[in-house]
């Protein structure tokens, strides 16, 4: 099957990279709302004045009221200078109005993430659903404002004002008339406000997966009666080759504990260590989803305790059936002193 060549015409491409320069240079120059009211102000009490008239009533406006020689005044001339005619102008006005509702989206994108986070308080750290919710909270934030963006300009498409409050509706008006406007000229409002509000939603959020892992158990270790301030990073003495995420001493004995959402062929490291070490305790914690019967046979063989989480550990027999092996949720002080 043969594709069809893919032809951009030149008109739309342009139209379409000015609009992204403005919503880019717009979220780089921080304008507060009140100037970006301002200058939105000029514009809508002004529109018989001609196109000149008003792009010289912000140029005005930037040198009076916006702080000379400043990183924000030269942005602002930048993005002025790009408005070389009066759909230039409109392009301009509606990039700043979506950069005003912008941070309103980006909250609402991150509302759901925020919600998932709450619930972590009422579960086991080191359990799969802990970790899931972690993993998943940054990718939750871009779909979720992937999606809302797409509503939004559905709604502006179709001139819905029912999802906004009142004192909105005139606002939201105005945006739909220019979206409705631009697009005959082939402005793509959704595409192209999407390439910068994922970029904003990038520079808001942090992964909270995968390197997270040993501060979960730190917090279990710090919680269930060990001292922090004891509980060290280290290498073993006997085989520099094997670091310990925590290493501390518990009644007299040495405990040693190497911290891995998942082992792979890890564990072989802390079997070759377990044949050197004078450390009494040694521990992997481990989600534990690839660990198979004959990983935790190598494992205990050398007397190295395992602890999983606890759907995984409900899940199989082999794990609840080896000694030495231990549900996530057994990992309490008590637990600890009787290895």
């Amino acid at each position: 099957m043969k594709l069809e060549k893919i032809d951009i015409k030149k008109e739309k491409f342009d139209i379409n990279l000015k609009f992204y320069f403005f919503l880019k240079y717009l979220v780089k120059t921080n304008l507060t709302d009140l100037q970006a009211k301002h200058i939105l102000t000029i514009y809508f009490t002004n529109t018989k004045l001609s196109f000149k008239h008003l792009v010289e009533e912000m140029y005005q406006y930037t040198d009076e009221k916006i702080k000379n020689g400043s990183k924000k005044q030269k942005l602002l001339y930048d993005l002025l200078i790009e408005i070389e005619n009066i759909t230039d102008l409109k392009l301009f006005i509606f990039s700043l109005q979506l950069f005003i509702i912008k941070d309103l989206l980006l909250q609402e994108a991150k509302l759901k993430d925020l919600l998932d986070i709450s619930k972590l308080a009422n579960i086991d750290p080191l359990s799969l659903e802990y970790d899931k919710i972690t993993i998943y909270s940054p990718y939750s934030t871009r779909v979720n404002g992937a999606l809302l963006s797409l509503i939004f300009f559905d709604k502006l498409e179709n001139n819905e004002t029912n999802f906004i409050s009142k004192e909105a509706i005139d606002f939201v008006k105005q945006l739909a008339n220019f979206a409705d406007e631009l697009k005959l000229q082939g402005v793509e409002p959704n595409q192209i406000f999407m390439l910068m509000f994922n970029e904003s939603i990038n520079q808001s959020i942090i992964s909270d997966s995968g390197s997270n892992y040993e501060d979960r158990i730190l917090n279990v270790l710090t919680s269930i009666g060990i001292d922090k301030e004891k509980i060290q990073k280290t290498h073993d003495k006997n085989d520099s080759s094997t670091e310990f995420d925590f290493f501390f001493e518990l009644n007299n004995k040495t405990y040693g504990i190497g911290a891995k959402r998942t082992l792979r062929e890890r564990y072989k490291q802390f079997i070759k260590t377990a044949q050197m070490t004078k450390i009494d305790v040694m521990i992997e914690i481990t989600l534990g989803i690839d660990l198979t019967k004959e990983k935790i046979e190598a494992i205990r063989n050398h007397n190295v305790y395992v602890f999983v989480a606890n759907e995984i550990y409900q899940n199989y027999e082999y794990l609840q059936n080896t000694e030495g092996v231990f549900s996530s949720k057994d990992l309490t002080l008590a637990t600890l002193k009787n290895l």
